[in-house]
């Protein structure tokens, strides 16, 4: 084997040992708002539009007092906390799987980037980016950094259903489920 097919080997060895890893960190699941029950979300708010300028709402609003603690969902690598114009002050960090979980429209951020363990505080409910002068709630959405191509549909951006995760559901389903 010359020294470019190993150079080759050696990267797509460390590429499939680096996603296959992701499915090895345990994925301890939590509701993320402090107190929060399924009654806190319409549970047809994931994909609905028409939805702004977005076109589809891509997440769940959970509605709770200004305030209350946002937790992270799951073990957490925070990559970003900060503001956005339309997220407000948003927490973005990856988790198990290698998804992404977004967390905007917080009236504070706790957290800074590294580590989160699943259930730590790393924010509270707010009202802040374009959610302003709405009922303070928390924008939770979920993006698979690798793609599901079989839950592409017609509906519009169903194309991007590949890797958008219904949050919904992950906070309540058998983690077997998914």
């Amino acid at each position: 084997m010359d020294k470019k097919t190993k150079r080759w080997l050696s990267c797509l060895i460390f590429i499939v040992v680096l996603v296959a890893s992701g499915w090895l960190v345990p994925e301890p699941r939590y509701m993320p708002v402090d107190g929060a029950t399924v009654a806190d979300w319409h549970p047809q708010s994931f994909w609905y539009e028409p939805w702004g300028s977005s076109g589809v709402h891509k997440g769940i609003d959970i509605f709770a007092g200004t305030d209350t603690p946002v937790i992270a969902t799951t073990h957490l690598v925070v990559l970003f906390s900060g503001n956005l114009h339309k997220g407000g002050k948003v927490v973005l960090g990856v988790g198990p799987k290698w998804r992404l979980h977004y967390f905007a429209h917080l009236n504070h951020i706790d957290t800074n980037l590294g580590l989160v363990k699943a259930g730590q505080p790393i924010g509270r409910v707010g009202d802040s980016g374009n959610a302003a002068g709405k009922p303070p709630h928390l924008h939770y959405s979920i993006v698979s950094l690798l793609p599901r191509p079989w839950l592409v549909d017609f509906s519009t951006q169903g194309y991007k259903k590949a890797f958008f995760l219904d949050p919904g559901r992950y906070i309540t389903a058998d983690l077997t489920s998914d």
